[in-house]
C-alpha cells in the first residue's frame, strides 16, 4: 500500500463494515515501475479496496482508465492468478491470443504460470472503471514480453530489473 494513500485509509474507523468505493483515496503512487515504464501508465488511477477491509490474501482495486491510458505493462504472473470485471467503457484487452473489446458487465481471468501476458488499453474518448483483483502469493515473478523488464515479488514489494538481471 502506498503511504499516503495508507494515512487516509487509517483515519477511517478501525472496523470498516461497508463503505462507497469512491471515498476511499486513490494511492498516491500511480505506479510501482522505475521509470521509463511508470510514466507509460500515465492516467490510471487505482483505489486500493482490499487494504481498507485489512485483506491479505487477496486485493481488489477500483482503477480508471483516461482516454489512451492503459492498465499496465503487458505481462504474466508465475504464481499469482488475476481477474477483471469491466464497470465502465470499453478497453481493448491485449493477449497473446490478439485484441478482444470488452464492455460493462464483461469480465476476464489470467491463471498463474500460463504465459498469457495481458493489460487494457483504453483507445476510447470515455473512461474506462474495472475491479481487479489479483492474489498475493509470495515469490510471485512477473514477466513483460514487449519490454525490457522483470519482476519478483519480494517481501510484498516488487523488486524490478532489466532481463539481465541488473537492477532498476
Amino acid at each position: 500500500m502506498e503511504v499516503g494513500s495508507q494515512k487516509a485509509i487509517m483515519s477511517l474507523p478501525k472496523h470498516v463494515i461497508a463503505i462507497q468505493a469512491e471515498e476511499i483515496p486513490p494511492r498516491t503512487k500511480p505506479s510501482n515501475y522505475p521509470e521509463p515504464f511508470a510514466s507509460r501508465v500515465s492516467g490510471r488511477e487505482k483505489r486500493q479496496l482490499g487494504d481498507v477491509f485489512g485483506l491479505s490474501n487477496f486485493g481488489v482495486n477500483l482503477t480508471r482508465l483516461a482516454p489512451g491510458a492503459m492498465s499496465a505493462l503487458r505481462h504474466s504472473h508465475s504464481r499469482q492468478d488475476e481477474f477483471i470485471y469491466i464497470l465502465d467503457g470499453t478497453p481493448t484487452l491485449r493477449t497473446n491470443d490478439g485484441d478482444t473489446r470488452l464492455a460493462p458487465g464483461m469480465c476476464a481471468g489470467f491463471k498463474a504460470g500460463t504465459g498469457n501476458a495481458h493489460h487494457l488499453v483504453n483507445d476510447t474518448a470515455e473512461t474506462v472503471v474495472y475491479l481487479e483483483v489479483g492474489d498475493r502469493t509470495p515469490g510471485d515473478q512477473g514477466s513483460f514480453p514487449d519490454d525490457d523488464i522483470q519482476a519478483e515479488l519480494r517481501d510484498g514489494k516488487w523488486q524490478f530489473s532489466h532481463k539481465d538481471g541488473t537492477p532498476y
